[in-house]
C-alpha cells in the first residue's frame, strides 16, 4: 500500500506515519498544495497512491480543495473515483454539513481527531488495501 499523509500538525502526521508505515510506503505533504503536487508526480511516474489521509483545515490549500483537484486529475486520466485513490478526510471539525460536503466531493471516509487507529485500520481493510 502506498499512502500520502496530508497533515499540517506534526503530532498527527507522526502518528499516522508511524501507524501506516507498517503497511507500506508513506509520503508526507504539509498542505493541500503539496498534496496535489505529490499526487500528480506519482500519477506521472506510474506509481499512484492507494490511500490518502487528508486533513481538512490547512494553510496554502485546504483539504477539500485538494480532494477536488486530485479527483479532477484522476478524471482527466479516466480514473473513476471508485477505482482511484481512497481518501479519508481527517479533522477536528464536528460539523455534519462539513462531513456531507466532503462526501459530495468524493472522499471515501471521514475520521475525527484524535484519530482512532482501529477505526482507520477498519476503513483500510474495507478497501482491501491490507489484510
Amino acid at each position: 500500500m502506498k499512502t500520502l499523509i496530508v497533515e499540517d500538525d506534526f503530532t498527527s502526521r507522526l502518528l499516522l506515519q508511524t501507524f501506516l508505515s507498517r503497511y507500506g510506503e508513506c509520503h508526507i505533504a504539509v498542505n493541500g498544495k503539496e498534496a496535489v503536487q505529490a499526487f500528480r508526480a506519482a500519477l506521472e511516474g506510474g506509481t499512484k497512491y492507494d490511500l490518502i489521509c487528508m486533513d481538512i483545515m490547512m494553510p496554502e490549500m485546504d483539504g477539500r480543495e485538494a480532494v477536488r483537484q486530485i479527483r479532477n486529475l484522476e478524471e482527466s486520466l479516466e480514473i473513476r473515483s471508485s477505482s482511484g485513490a481512497k481518501i479519508i478526510m481527517t479533522t477536528a471539525l464536528n460539523d455534519i454539513k462539513q462531513v456531507a460536503r466532503c462526501f459530495e466531493e468524493l472522499c471515501d471516509a471521514y475520521l475525527m481527531k484524535p484519530i482512532n487507529l482501529a477505526e482507520l485500520l477498519k476503513h483500510v481493510k474495507s478497501y482491501h488495501l491490507v489484510q
